[in-house]
């Protein structure tokens, strides 16, 4: 047994550290409630798990002495980080993760609640007290502070000082440990006794335990791959560290198994990973200079790179001549368009690797060739696509980039006056959702073009068939946009969409050929351009999901991926273009895939769920799960909404209001509030409308009622309607409002 203040003393002398190849912090805010609740009120929070070890024995993250015996944390890395960071008021040395998780929580002496700060609903009141202040400054300054107050002086020593030293005395609980020590706990023993007791999270992958090992002879070795995952991070490509490891691996062993990197002496992986970083920045700086893909977003076919970097290394770090460059792109480009890894990525990583070291580029060409029984060319269906996270983005920008896209507007090549350029819907998005289109057909790649932002404040809302005409007629061909007028009629949008696609086919089909027989001029660069993705407020879903975004973050769960391409791991066949993606769950590490997926009918439900994604089709289901696991985790019910004094008026014109609302829906509009009218039924009218209004997000409701036109019918407009304004807290007011008001602008701006 040891006590807290002594576990958190032995992580400030640097004694009680963690073993390399553990992950990050991945707690959120819910989770550190829950732990102090739990903790204040005397109950198990379990035991820790550590491993014994000579200081220099095993590399370690957070430094410190190397001299002596270490614990190393196996179980309870989330806890005791939670611990420190709430009482020391900084993370711990070894701490990789989001402080913000543990950064500012209250402890309400009135109820023996814990809350994360709340300006506006803790200004002015001592009864929430700041928990790292209390741990670190002592009782005193806030015992003055509700002493002296006239709401909460006369229950100070009766009842509120006996709470904050029961809080207090936290730091003095005691933790069981249970230690693993003896020369025989190797670090594969370790590693598997760690998987084991980790079985709720995810376990290290084979790539984890190969760098494990090498990390025992090597302690930089993952230090060195982090800096250089960051240095591309600044750069614009966002890696993980499998993904270099990967490259490692095809350079050191010209294999795709990290089961390979068993035989790698630590020196071997050093000079690896040396030539490497050389390598992939060679390759980053080909397919930026001579494609243009030179952001994240547009960064296809990444397990592509990695048959490029071995052929490379082959070649002794060059390539013949800028020919054989220019064919390894175009390899590059069909297998990532083709979704030559998007399933068994190692069965397909191994053939390729095998094939470029028998006969270099020409054979890998080859061997995609036949899988294609020959059909290499580009077509219209290639540029069938819907978002940003489609094939056919990546490729639509590249085509643009490199064929020298002129903007829309000024006839100038993109990047040249702005090193800033935007998407461009041809038709846009409001004048399609009126027109009745499916957001398949709204979305689709072939209704995007690419201007600059001067351009796209100058065209946004206009309609193609006033627009288009006015522009140089030169733009419009640099873009492939169909020259026909009768296409730019919003009647017309899906002959437009297909007479697009056909342009795009050949243009493409084009800069193929091209660089599959050397005719690109190589005497200039293309530069970096930054791609702007600010949603505009007309866009009522892509304010929900920037929204809802914001609010998961915020409450310490993982950033998504937007507009993200799955496929189905064993045929590689696209099941979705899901808006929101979380890739290892809404906590790295923690749970399932979760998939926000708002066009049902455009995925593969039933295929998803079979491969173990948690799939949501609305804002509102994904928010209510998401609360769900925030209550659990805290161990207590979240507060749905502020606290505020009021009496339903006795005649029932609110409730008569809202059944009226609803009703409107359903006749004008042909919209079943569905989930409203549940909440309505548990919650009371005036109960349902103030939980929609806690949350900084906007309902499916209401994105279905801006689309509409129909703000009118909004239980925001009812919020703030003189009649009814007494039933809420001036925050819930305020929120109704500015999302009103916001909605309202994106309106006037686009009719």
């Amino acid at each position: 047994m040891a006590k807290l203040s002594t576990i958190l003393d032995q992580i400030d002398a640097g004694s009680m550290l963690l073993p390399e190849f553990q992950r990050g912090y991945v707690w959120n805010r819910d989770q550190v409630r829950g732990l102090m609740r739990s903790l204040y009120l005397g109950y198990p929070v379990g035991a820790l798990l550590v491993w014994e070890t000579e200081g220099d024995a095993q590399p370690v993250r957070g430094g410190g002495s190397t001299a002596g015996q270490k614990q190393l944390l196996l179980d309870g890395q989330q806890r005791v980080t939670t611990l420190y960071g709430l009482i020391r008021g900084q993370a711990p040395s070894f701490f990789e993760g989001d402080q913000a998780a543990f950064t500012g929580l209250r402890f309400n002496v009135d109820d023996e609640t814990f809350q994360f700060h709340a300006p506006i609903k803790m200004k002015d009141d001592p009864r929430w007290v700041d928990v790292t202040a209390l741990f670190r400054s002592g009782i005193g300054a806030v015992a003055q502070s509700l002493n002296e107050h006239p709401e909460t002086g006369p229950r100070f020593y009766t009842e509120f000082l006996p709470r904050l030293q029961k809080l207090i005395n936290i730091s003095d609980r005691e933790f069981h440990i249970e230690q693993i020590t003896g020369a025989d706990k190797t670090v594969d023993v370790v590693v598997d006794i760690f998987n084991r007791v980790n079985s709720g999270g995810t376990k290290l992958s084979k790539g984890d335990l190969a760098l494990a090992r090498i990390c025992s002879e090597w302690a930089d070795a993952r230090p060195t791959m982090r800096r250089n995952l960051d240095r591309w991070a600044e750069q614009g490509f966002r890696f993980n560290a499998d993904w270099l490891l990967r490259n490692t691996n095809a350079v050191a062993t010209g294999r795709a198994p990290f089961s390979a990197l068993e035989n790698v002496a630590a020196s071997e992986f050093q000079d690896a990973l040396t030539h490497t970083l050389h390598h992939v920045d060679h390759v980053l700086y080909l397919i930026g200079t001579r494609l243009g893909v030179d952001h994240d977003r547009v960064l296809f076919g990444r397990y592509a790179v990695p048959v490029i970097t071995r052929h490379l290394h082959n070649r002794g770090g060059r390539f013949t001549d800028g020919a054989e460059a220019d064919k390894a792109l175009y390899w590059y480009v069909h297998a990532a368009l083709r979704g030559r890894f998007a399933a068994s990525a190692e069965t397909a990583l191994a053939k390729d690797l095998e094939t470029v070291d028998a006969g270099g580029v020409d054979a890998v060409i080859a061997a995609l060739s036949r899988s294609r029984k020959g059909n290499m060319r580009i077509d219209a269906q290639d540029f069938e696509g819907v978002g940003r996270g489609a094939r056919s983005y990546p490729l639509l920008y590249l085509l643009t980039r490199v064929r020298d896209g002129l903007d829309l507007v000024t006839g100038t090549v993109l990047g040249s006056d702005s090193a800033a350029i935007e998407v461009h819907e041809i038709f846009p998005k409001a004048t399609l959702v009126k027109a009745g289109y499916s957001r398949a057909e709204i979305n689709a790649i072939a209704n995007f073009a690419f201007v600059s932002p001067a351009s796209e404040t100058h065209l946004s809302g206009a309609e193609p068939e006033a627009y288009l005409s006015s522009l140089p007629e030169a733009a419009r061909r640099s873009q492939w946009i169909p020259e026909d007028p009768s296409l730019w009629r919003v009647e017309r949008y899906r002959e437009f969409l297909v007479a697009r696609r056909e342009l795009l086919g050949q243009a493409a089909t084009g800069l193929m050929d091209d660089l599959l027989t050397g005719r690109m001029p190589w005497n200039r660069e293309l530069h970096a351009v930054e791609v702007r993705e600010e949603a505009p407020v007309s866009d009522p879903r892509r304010v929900q999901l920037d929204s809802l975004v914001v609010e998961l973050t915020e409450l310490g769960f993982a950033s998504p991926e937007r507009d993200a391409e799955i496929a189905d791991d064993e045929t590689g066949r696209v099941l979705t273009v899901a808006e929101l993606y979380w890739q290892r769950g809404l906590q790295p590490g923690l749970g399932h895939p979760v998939v926000l997926e708002l066009d049902p009918d455009e995925a593969d439900l039933a295929r998803l769920a079979e491969l173990g994604y948690d799939v949501f089709t609305t804002v509102d289901a994904l928010r209510g799960y998401v609360h769900r696991l925030g209550e659990e985790a805290a161990g207590e019910v979240a507060d749905a909404a502020e606290p505020v004094e009021f009496e339903v008026p006795a005649d029932g014109e609110f409730d008569r209001a809202v059944f009226a609302t609803m009703e409107a829906c359903r006749t004008e509009l042909g919209y079943d509030p569905r989930y409203f009218r549940e909440m309505v039924l548990q919650h009371g009218a005036v109960g349902a409308v103030r939980r929609l209004l806690a949350s900084t997000t906007p309902s499916d409701g209401f994105v279905r009622l801006w689309e509409a036109g129909r703000l009118d019918l909004t239980v925001e407009a009812m919020a703030v309607d003189p009649r009814f304004a007494a039933l809420f807290g001036e925050r819930e007011r305020d929120i109704a409002q500015r999302r009103l008001d916001a909605s309202r602008q994106g309106v006037d701006q686009t009719v």
